[in-house]
């Protein structure tokens, strides 16, 4: 130790020149590179790490065709229909297409029309008319548009006043080729161990995909902003919104960015009013904003320097890292304070050794359980929070070594200057808090036993369901459009339920049997046979004359079931819109009354391509004998309960309508997203058990005492129960952000729980005396407690600026939280210390 300390004074004290200007240099290459940090808002950020569903997802997507397409809702003045409102769409819809990522924009000015007037199955190979068509009777194409089981909900609300328009996106096959590099290679790490080749090419992948999405991020950003520009110059009339995924990935990134720059900008203010309040100096302005700056400049400068990509999560990292190194410096300010205010005639080098030797031990112990508390979010299993976690971790560990050396540097170059204590009314306070709990006695027990219950009672009352539009600002476009769409259009979240059945036997044989022989009297007065499109063909041959094999969803039975499934499925309160083959099931009943089995062999086999495209390839894996529904759930209900909505829901399929378990899988974002809502519960009890039981470890390492590291945790339980216990009580949900305010309550929180028993050791050495060590502790490391605890509460009411509802959340229950880990620090902790005594007896006569 006196090796290290000697080493300290010649390179950190004496050389305070020097280090201050390697720091500089430092700072200003790690400045450089803060430009280059990347942000990250894609659906990998905001599902479980791991997640089986994802590959379900993602193989889905590949068979059935991408979901990344674009919403844009279109509600002219007047009636929908008028020459002018569809030439205005029309000018829309070219304009969209032109744009290079744009492959294509579905509006009702294309879709097939089949009820306008009505067709028969005949006219299903022959050209069929649009509503761009001007012999189209408008009439009918509304009620059609209106009432169509295609249509409605989808390109059109109930009323006919509002249309939408789907512009689906270029399918970049680079992509898909990266991430499933990248994903088999994980796949194969969970199966055995890697050897060195493979985790070299699974690192080379991870990062080719990581370099290639930040490309792709930028494309997105850039085709957003083109297709907003559009649409604004339809505005004014017309009222228009744009949704989809691709859509709000880039606002959420526009989100990060926001929040960092309000975070920095809001937080400096906030530092230096607060420090020039409390110090009434300008040398306590500078050098803490200095030690903060080098910190979070090198900190982010490192996040660029290595691509680890920041999150909507992760935007709060800045804030958070400035709050913990302020902490550190006010701690360290105080304590340097109070010894030049009791020896005034020291010299300064000397005062600053003494304030970092005495500060070293608690501070370090500080940072310590601060670093527990955010690596206890590793085991979280959710992929941003998990990356927090470690920001946060690197950024303590870096904070308290800057904090000991620009700060102390500092102090060296800057001189002794006048003494007195810090303003502010602190010791008035701390004073109080000593009278009240010295006053309450017992009752400071009962009190915080009375909340404990009461947390208790509000934590079984946590749930973790909650709309993900409450995540926005009502005034973001987000909000509006997700709403729009949810109550025009029957729902905005996805979700896909695939069944599989078994192959029909000897389907084609009994078929060919049927037709071979006599065909015109199978088919009877069928408008096939009428037609007889197939009189020069074998309706069962494919291309090139192959043996054509009948799905066995193609079959009376096959799409009675799904037919059934689909109807069940539109009658929940829950529940959108619905698209499967009982879609094109209703379709052709609608045009050919009942249908038998040949039939529809034969018009599985002859329908055109763009009808296929439209009705049949995206609900039917023939290959596999699986049908697709895809559904949209209303995410605006307020009575949607995600977890028990598809328990319902597969419990239904199973058990009333008969479709064996293993032939069922649900898909999509809902499920996706559920199940991350799901691991909440457990990532809490994780995150919170590592906590406790690695702090009271250290504890027992600190203070190499049980009772002691006992009555320490005691009041940052209560702490974390009652933030807990609070967001019960008021049905605040867990989520993305507050799963991690416990955890980091408790981290935090015990700051004040060490330098308050360090202090009252050191104190209780003088006379022994319970009560008086109390009132001194209170005086003195209070004062610090207190400015500490004020920075962090204000401090982190500066994310109620935030746009996305949860950083706001997190801020203001985290201020709640750090309140009620002062107030227990200041009244339950030494309520404790002077009943259970244990620092041994008084050895003079006090109060207990």
């Amino acid at each position: 130790m006196d090796i290290l300390a000697n080493f300290y004074r010649r390179m950190v004290l004496k050389g305070a020149a020097w280090l201050m200007l390697a720091l500089l240099a430092m700072s200003v290459f790690f400045a450089l590179q803060v430009p280059n940090i990347k942000l990250d808002a894609s659906s990998d950020s905001l599902v479980l790490e791991g997640d089986t569903a994802l590959e379900v997802y993602r193989q889905t997507t590949k068979t059935y065709g991408s979901d990344d397409f674009l919403l844009v809702t279109f509600k002219p003045s007047g009636d929908l229909l008028t020459d002018e409102n569809l030439a205005v769409l029309a000018n829309l819809r070219d304009e969209l297409t032109q744009l290079e990522q744009v492959t294509s924009v579905v509006s009702i000015l294309d879709v097939p029309l089949l009820e306008s007037p009505p067709l028969s199955l005949t006219d299903l190979s022959a050209d069929i008319h649009t509503l761009s068509d001007p012999s189209v009777d408008r009439a009918l194409a509304a009620q059609e548009l209106r009432t169509s089981p295609i249509y409605k909900d989808l390109l059109s609300n109930a009323e006919g006043d509002i249309t939408m328009l789907q512009v689906n996106l270029y399918n970049d096959p680079r992509y898909s080729e990266l991430l499933n590099a990248r994903d088999d290679l994980r796949a194969l790490a969970q199966q055995r161990p890697l050897s060195e080749q493979e985790k070299t090419t699974l690192a080379e992948a991870s990062q080719n995909f990581k370099d290639y999405v930040a490309e792709a991020n930028i494309t997105r950003d850039q085709y957003i902003s083109e297709i907003r520009a559009i649409l604004d110059t339809y505005r004014g009339e017309t009222e228009i919104f744009l949704g989809g995924v691709p859509m709000i990935a880039a606002d959420m990134i526009d989100f990060i960015r926001s929040d960092l720059n309000i975070f920095g900008v809001g937080l400096f203010l906030f530092i230096v009013v607060l420090l020039a309040v409390i110090f009434h100096s300008a040398r306590w302005v500078v050098l803490p904003l200095l030690t903060c700056g080098v910190t979070i400049v090198t900190m982010l400068g490192y996040l660029a320097l290595v691509d680890w990509r920041m999150t909507v999560i992760s935007s709060n990292f800045v804030a958070l890292l400035l709050i913990v190194t302020l902490s550190i410096c006010i701690h360290l300010v105080v304590r340097y304070r109070e010894l030049l205010q009791e020896r005034p005639d020291d010299d300064n080098e000397a005062l600053v050794y003494e304030t970092v030797r005495y500060m070293a031990k608690p501070c370090i112990y500080t940072a310590l359980t601060t670093i527990v508390a955010f690596a206890s979010l590793v085991v979280s299993g959710i992929r941003p929070v998990i990356d927090f976690g470690w920001m946060m971790t690197i950024g303590i560990s870096l904070a308290l070594i800057v904090a000991f050396t620009v700060l102390p540097a500092g102090m060296v170059l800057w001189g002794k200057g006048g003494a007195g204590y810090a303003g502010g009314g602190a010791p008035g306070v701390t004073i109080w808090f000593a009278r009240a709990t010295d006053h309450l006695k017992h009752g400071v027990i009962w009190l915080a036993l009375l909340l404990a219950a009461i947390s208790a009672y509000g934590i079984s009352q946590l749930q973790v369901e909650n709309r993900f539009i409450d995540y926005f600002d009502e005034s973001t476009e987000i909000y509006q459009g997700m709403e729009t769409i949810d109550r025009e259009f029957g729902g905005t979240i996805p979700l896909d339920i695939l069944i599989k059945t078994a192959p029909l036997e000897s389907a084609g044989e009994d078929l060919f049997a049927v037709v071979g022989d006599d065909s015109e009297d199978a088919f009877g007065d069928d408008p096939f046979a009428e037609a007889d499109p197939f009189a020069d063909s074998d309706p069962f041959a494919g291309d090139g004359g192959e043996s054509f094999e009948q799905s066995p969803w193609f079959t009376v039975d096959g799409l009675s079931k799904v037919e059934a499934v689909h109807d069940y499925l539109e009658s929940l309160p829950e529940t959108g819109k619905v698209l499967s083959l009982g879609t094109f099931y209703k379709v052709v009943r609608g045009l050919a009354g009942n249908v038998d089995d040949i039939q529809l062999a034969v018009l599985q086999n002859s329908l055109p391509e763009d009808i296929d495209n439209f009705l049949v390839a995206p609900y039917l894996d023939a290959e596999n004998n699986q049908a697709r529904i895809n559904l949209r759930v209303k995410e605006t209900s307020h009575s949607l309960r995600r977890n028990q909505f598809l328990s319902d829901l597969r419990d239904h399929l199973v058990n009333e309508m008969g479709i064996a378990d293993e032939d069922l899988q649900f898909t999509g974002m809902l499920v996706l997203y559920n199940n991350m809502l799901q691991s909440l519960f457990r990532s809490q009890i994780l995150t919170l058990g590592f906590v406790f039981v690695a702090i009271v470890a250290m504890f027992l390492v600190l203070f190499r005492s049980l009772s002691v590291s006992l009555i320490a945790i005691a009041p940052n339980i209560l702490a974390a129960s009652m933030v807990l216990g609070f967001m019960g009580l008021l049905g605040m949900p867990l989520d993305l952000m507050t799963i991690t305010i416990a955890a980091i309550c408790v981290g935090i929180g015990v700051d004040d729980t060490i330098h308050y028993i360090h202090r009252f050791k050191t104190e209780f050495a003088v006379d022994g005396n319970y009560r008086e060590t109390m009132f001194r502790s209170h005086g003195s490391i209070g004062r610090a407690m207190y400015y500490t605890s004020a920075t962090i509460v204000i401090g982190f009411s500066v994310l109620t600026l935030s746009n996305f509802t949860p950083s706001i959340y997190f801020g203001i229950l985290t201020g709640v939280a750090m309140l009620a880990a002062l107030l227990g620090a200041m009244t339950l902790l030494p309520r404790l210390i002077v009943w259970i005594k244990p620092f041994g007896p008084e050895r003079v006569s006090g109060a207990a």
